[in-house]
């Protein structure tokens, strides 16, 4: 049984445990300093706190009775506070029944509350249908509309209560007396301004200036009738003055059309603009119906008489059509216009097309170059009566799209007349390759046209005009630039030793003179600007032109006709110091080597190749120095070209002494080091040479220097000499150890033999390869270069 106790207290105990901020909570609104009220309550420190010696036990009764007292009074606090809850409910009851009672109070409150309002607005609405028909029949518009909007505010209260007759004889009389006034003030409108006859002398009365405002609250459609009369009674005039037949009706008159409207607006500001309220923009409508009427006049009589349409009448009148659009747009803000074609400026672009755009009065204009640095004006707000005239212009742009045509073939015909009178342009070494003047009037007039018809048309017109922008493109790149290219000539049979010194007294190979060098820099760097521009050109267009038409414009194969003129160019730089070259290349083949008893300075023939090298190269530098890219293709393709040259005269060179490979060795060291200084010979301006270009002199040049130190090689023992020549210059084609040996001047007998070793020597090759391929070569290092070339100087001393 005390164990049933105890446990039923630590459930108990365990029960009341609360929470720690409840805990807190309840400290705060009841503190308490008794040890029994606290949570962390331990009974055991508390009878040790009541009893810390065996002498205090002496008076245990009397603690016992107190802690029973204390007892008696919570059990007196805890029954009150359960009866009291007892109570609570009752009380509740009461309390309910009183907010019933204020609930149906607050009810009847409300009710009677709408009820007054409601016969209050019955009240109004009965007196102000009342007068709302006596004032209509008395034509007293001023007090109308501001009744009737009144009534019809009223009216929107009695929705919910059509279902009664009185409510709904209501609102069938003010339906009724709308209608009346609609049909009323129509024909006082009508009798005012009647649809056949003059305009009202006097201007506009009173009354009709009320009407207009007890329009405003009638049905739209009345409204609209007035403005539509209105309008149609105010331009009847218009239409009969500039009739098809009428000579006034014509393009050349179109001036007419504006000033005619310019006046009808300034009577309409002086005579009618306080009859209409403001927020009506009458004066705007009168201008919009203006500008759809004369559309549309101007395309009928446009396409009754389209053989007589000139590229100047049309211009002239889109001109002062646009003109007319700017005006308006300065004048009205557009928001009578139901669809009003928004079009964004466009960016900002680069030389030739930065400059400011606008229309040039005609086509005698001053062709001007763009200017890359002037400044841009800030951007001017979208005109939102932008074609609502001119669009009428645009099925007949063809004309203008022709005239352009015509225009832009006799300004090729005038480029290639100016070329062939005033002939190639003067040699000018200190500014450089100019770029021809012809191209910067070419596209100064494209940009003009491009702008001019953006302005007339964002469609199809320019997708014709691009159309004959790339005609002419071609055309310039073929007549003006390749056409001026000069032509190749060649030297028939080859030099010998006394013709090449003949050469070197003074005679002159065929080659191109200072002025075609100088042509072929110019016309490449006018290739580059049009390359360049051309690109421009399209983004522009792109811009231009209309989003659903971008892809159509495409003058990639004019920037490719561009590419071609200038490798055209370099290819023929190359070809004229290539062939300039060949003479003394092939007079060293002819050489006697196997004859040369001493090695001496280098070789006329080396100086023959320097001297066209010194002639050639910085003529075409200093013509190439705003387009230092195409000079640098320029080295890389004549060292591709030169460098294989010699090589294959080089194995020409049969038989050769030992004497005679280390001359030829010493030729090939002075070639090497005048190829790899090429892109600043004769410069004061000693500038390294592009890393590519070195790439390509290195390697060749080794080539050519391993094919003779493998010649000055002795070919005894055979081994030894396979082996070297396959490490010197890691050839596995036998054609090319057949010419080594054919230089040597071995025996038939003996390069067959050689020819087996050399097959049985050679390594094996890698997966894929081919036996035939040769193999490039590592470049010697410095070291390696520095030794060979002290070696060559000390035996160049000692023979001499």
């Amino acid at each position: 049984m005390e164990e049933d106790e105890l446990d039923l207290a630590d459930e108990l105990e365990a029960a009341l445990q609360l929470a720690p901020e409840v805990q807190l909570a309840i400290e705060q609104v009841f503190p308490s300093q008794d040890p029994l009220d606290r949570a962390d309550f331990n009974a055991v420190e508390y009878i040790n706190t009541l009893f810390p010696t065996e002498q205090s036990l002496a008076n245990i009764d009397d603690v016992v009775n107190k802690i029973k007292l204390k007892i008696r009074r919570l059990d007196d606090n805890i029954r009150t506070v359960v009866r009291g809850q007892t109570n609570v409910g009752q009380d509740g009851r009461e309390v309910k029944e009183i907010t019933r009672d204020i609930k149906q109070l607050d009810h009847a409150k409300r009710h009677l509350t709408t009820s007054i309002t409601t016969l209050n607005h019955l009240h109004m609405l009965a007196g102000g249908v009342d007068s709302l028909e006596a004032m209509t029949r008395r034509r007293q518009y001023g007090e109308v509309a501001n009744l009737l909007q009144g009534v019809v505010n009223v009216l929107e209260h009695f929705n919910k209560y059509m279902g009664i007759p009185q409510i709904r004889q209501l609102s069938e009389r003010v339906k009724a007396a709308q209608n009346e006034l609609g049909q009323q003030i129509l024909a006082d409108f009508e009798e005012a301004f009647p649809s056949q006859g003059s305009k009202r002398a006097g201007g506009p009365s009173n009354v009709l200036r009320d009407a207009c405002l007890v329009a405003n609250v009638l049905d739209p459609r009345i409204k609209q009738e007035i403005i539509k009369k209105f309008i149609k009674q105010h331009l009847s005039e218009y239409l009969v003055l500039f009739q098809e037949n009428q000579d006034v009706a014509w393009l050349d008159k179109i001036d007419r059309r504006y000033a005619w409207i310019k006046r009808q607006l300034v009577d309409y500001e002086e005579k009618y603009v306080r009859m209409f309220p403001a927020e009506w923009c009458m004066t705007e409508r009168i201008a919009v119906d203006f500008c759809h009427i004369t559309r549309t006049e101007l395309a009928k009589i446009m396409r009754t008489r389209a053989k007589e349409i000139e590229v100047k009448l049309l211009l002239f009148a889109i001109q002062r059509t646009t003109n007319f659009e700017g005006l308006l747009a300065k004048r009205f803000s557009g928001c009578t216009l139901s669809d009003t074609k928004k079009a964004e400026p466009p960016p900002p672009n680069t030389n030739p097309f930065l400059e400011d755009e606008t229309v040039l009065e005609s086509d005698e204009a001053t062709l001007e170059k763009a200017d890359i640095d002037r400044p841009k004006k800030p951007k001017v707000p979208d005109n939102p009566f932008h074609g609502i005239v001119s669009k009428c212009f645009e099925p007949h742009l063809y004309v203008y799209i022709e005239s352009q045509d015509k225009n832009l073939s006799e300004l090729i015909d005038r480029f290639v007349g100016d070329f062939k009178a005033q002939g190639p342009p003067k040699p000018n070494v200190d500014e450089g390759g100019a770029v021809l003047p012809s191209c910067a009037d070419l596209f100064v007039y494209y940009k003009k046209c491009m702008v001019q018809c953006s302005q007339l048309s964002t469609g199809e017109p320019m997708i014709a005009l691009s159309t004959i922008f790339q005609k002419y493109l071609r055309e310039y790149a073929w007549k003006i630039l390749s056409g001026n290219l000069p032509k190749t000539t060649s030297s028939s049979g080859g030099l010998t030793i006394s013709s090449l010194l003949k050469e070197k007294e003074g005679s002159e190979v065929a080659k191109f003179t200072l002025e075609e060098l100088c042509l072929i820099c110019s016309i490449l760097s006018t290739a580059e600007y049009c390359l360049a521009t051309t690109q421009q050109l399209e983004e522009k267009l792109k811009e231009k032109v209309d989003a659903s038409l971008v892809e159509r414009i495409n003058l990639m194969g004019e920037m490719d006709t561009f590419s071609i003129v200038i490798s055209n160019s370099i290819q023929l730089l190359v070809q004229d110091l290539d062939a300039a070259c060949d003479p003394a290349l092939t007079a060293m083949s002819k050489m006697q080597w196997q004859n040369v008893e001493h090695v001496g300075d280098q070789s006329p023939y080396v100086t023959s190749v320097i001297l066209h090298i010194k002639q050639n190269v910085p003529i075409i530098r200093d013509n190439l120095a705003s387009t230092r890219k195409y000079f640098t293709q320029f080295c890389i393709k004549f060292a591709n070209s030169f460098i294989p040259k010699f090589i294959n005269h080089l194995f020409k060179c049969k038989p050769i002494s030992m004497v005679g490979a280390e001359q030829l060795l010493l030729d090939t060291h002075s070639l090497k080091m005048v190829l790899l200084d090429l892109p600043s010979i004769g410069s004061q301006v000693v500038r390294k040479a592009p890393a590519s270009y070195t790439k390509i002199v290195v390697k060749g040049m080794t080539r050519a220097e391993m094919i003779l130190k493998v010649v000055m090689a002795p070919h005894e023992p055979p081994v030894v000499f396979v082996d070297n020549y396959i490490k010197l210059l890691a050839d596995c084609s036998t054609d090319t150890f057949q010419k080594i040996l054919d230089m040597k001047g071995l025996k038939r007998s003996e390069q067959s033999s050689m020819l087996d070793l050399f097959r049985q020597r050679l390594p094996a090759p890698p997966s894929g390869g081919d036996n035939a391929s040769s193999i490039s070569l590592a470049a010697p290092t410095p070291e390696q270069e520095s030794s060979r070339i002290r070696k060559l100087e000390k035996l160049i001393k000692k023979r001499l």
